[in-house]
């Protein structure tokens, strides 16, 4: 637990191990940007379009009117404050390094990045569907944290599949497509708790990276953080009130043969207040087999992604090459190809 960030006296200095060279770091100054909102209460028609033309344009957008109760964002926002409020001997039973533990606690990123380490820690954890078939060890405090991220996990996947589905309508694929084994594995959410950092200008909370599930939703908390790769810069995400950040991950650039794109996207620290947000990932399963869908190929546009495992995929899409370009969506076919 002594490389937990927020179980550490307060930082004055920044540590030597989280300073990046000048090339790494963030940019002086980024647009603040509000992503597109989409109304999901809207027709699905209007739904459908705004969530395709957010997609194609910027890859990352938010939600609104989502069927994500209030009560529910509020109680998960407060359980997980209160979990890295907890002493450190409560937690200490949590902390690994072990990629494999379904959940845990630990310090800086899962992605291989070298030598650089980043001002986060994450309380890892994963929900089986049904959720009450979970064989999980749950972390004992706080007491309600499972009842509550079992209701957030529920309702949150709930919003995902439907977006999935629109997807499925927009795209001319049938409108089951994203269910079964491509959706099918378990919900991994990652807690992401980045304290406040004694030098934002040196380091970074997370690296640049694309996600590599299927579709990604992000309770992203008012206390901005998210960057985006954008035309060749940087963009501050405004966070929106009682709405998520949707973003594609690999795995819809897979299928849809490049069509929609899994954007890069990095985390910025700030000096005076903590940050926590919850990012929901759903996920195939590992060994669910997953190339472009064949009504996105014809002689005029062969595939230009290998078919392989998730399980395949995520060895291989493991490793941040910081530095080689500001937007690794260009690189997925590429890193494919140097399997």
């Amino acid at each position: 637990m002594e490389k937990m960030l927020h179980s550490a006296p307060i930082h004055t200095n920044l540590p030597d191990c989280f300073v990046f060279p000048a090339d790494k770091r963030p940019p002086a100054t980024a647009a603040v940007v509000s992503l597109p909102i989409i109304d999901l209460s809207l027709s699905r028609d209007e739904v459908r379009r705004a969530i395709l033309d957010a997609g194609k344009e910027i890859g990352f957008f938010q939600v609104i009117n989502h069927g994500v109760s209030e009560q529910v964002m509020q109680d998960m926002e407060v359980v997980c404050q209160e979990f890295f409020q907890l002493p450190a001997a409560e937690k200490a039973g949590l902390y690994s390094e072990d990629t494999q533990k379904v959940t845990r606690i630990y310090s800086s990123t899962m992605f291989d990045t070298g030598s650089e380490k980043y001002w986060r820690d994450c309380l890892r954890l994963a929900c089986s569907f049904p959720v009450g078939d979970s064989a999980m060890a749950w972390p004992d405090k706080p007491q309600r944290l499972r009842e509550v991220v079992e209701k957030f996990t529920v309702q949150t996947r709930g919003m995902g599949m439907e977006i999935l589905e629109l997807l499925c309508e927009g795209l001319g694929l049938r409108h089951d497509y994203f269910i079964g084994d491509i959706s099918g594995g378990e919900v991994v959410l990652h807690v992401n708790h980045y304290p406040p950092c004694p030098d934002p200008s040196a380091t970074l909370g997370l690296p640049p990276h694309c996600d590599r599930n299927l579709l990604t939703l992000l309770l992203p908390s008012m206390v901005p953080g998210l960057e985006v790769a954008y035309k060749g810069d940087w963009i501050k995400v405004k966070p929106v009130p009682n709405a998520f950040v949707v973003n594609f991950g690999c795995q819809l650039e897979v299928v849809t043969n490049g069509l929609l794109k899994s954007i890069e996207h990095r985390v910025v620290t700030n000096l005076g207040v903590a940050r926590t947000t919850v990012a929901t990932f759903i996920m195939p399963t590992a060994d669910c087999l997953i190339g472009p869908a064949e009504e996105f190929l014809s002689e005029d546009n062969p595939p230009c992604y290998r078919t392989l495992t998730f399980g395949e995929f995520k060895r291989i899409y493991s490793v941040v090459k910081l530095g080689s370009s500001l937007n690794l969506t260009t690189n997925l076919k590429n890193v494919q190809k140097e399997i």
